[in-house]
């Protein structure tokens, strides 16, 4: 058990269904067992998303996570790749109601790649500003591969660059999920527990610090 329990927020992209084998799957299950307050929800109809459907599932999981967070406790919320963008809406909406402390975003796909499939279309980023973004969260982190097929551009040349993100980019990650071999990462799991938001994000693979 940990001695500070923290809230953790953990939202997946499209077609993703929690399969066991994926890293958000496995994160949650850690910070789970080591005492910490985790709510990882399947996000309406994945195959087929709503953006106004998952903006209304956030906007409850906000709440949940603010009430829900033991005092003292940090708010974390960690995004993966539909989920990046639906943040971004949300932030551009004024749909945060209490701003959080920590947010990763993993793998965030292109506007590009968005517009290209019409299940999708609709998350399209809006404009945003790197002050608005900082308004709705404290630290706010971009980790990306540099040869992620669902945002081709480059995740920082994209986001990282325009909104001020600290980023970690990994090499020949592909999309950061299971079938990149990301189905536990421990580098990420020290990230959320660290009292730095600042510690950088490895490959899974990565000797951790001793």
């Amino acid at each position: 058990m940990t001695d500070t329990p923290h809230g953790f927020l953990i939202l997946h992209g499209w077609q993703n269904h929690r399969p066991a084998g994926h890293w958000q799957h496995w994160l949650a299950d850690r910070l789970t067992a080591l005492g910490h307050h985790v709510d990882y929800p399947g996000l309406p109809e994945p195959d087929h998303p709503e953006l106004e459907e998952w903006l209304t599932e956030l906007r409850a999981r906000l709440d949940a996570l603010g009430g829900g967070t033991p005092a003292g406790g940090r708010r974390t919320v960690v995004c993966h790749s539909l989920a990046c963008v639906l943040w971004l809406h949300a932030v551009a909406r004024g749909a945060v109601p209490v701003p959080v402390d920590r947010v990763l975003l993993v793998a965030p796909p292109s506007p590009g790649f968005l517009e290209r499939h019409a299940e999708v279309a609709a998350f399209t980023p809006p404009p945003l500003t790197a002050e608005r973004l900082a308004a709705a969260a404290t630290h706010t982190r971009l980790v990306a591969s540099d040869d992620d097929p669902c945002c081709p551009e480059g995740a920082v040349a994209v986001y990282g660059g325009p909104l001020g993100l600290p980023s970690d980019v990994l090499t020949g990650a592909a999309h950061l999920n299971p079938d990149s071999g990301y189905g536990s990462w421990p580098s990420l799991l020290d990230w959320c527990l660290a009292p730095s938001a600042d510690l950088p994000i490895r490959h899974r693979d990565a000797p951790r610090p001793r």
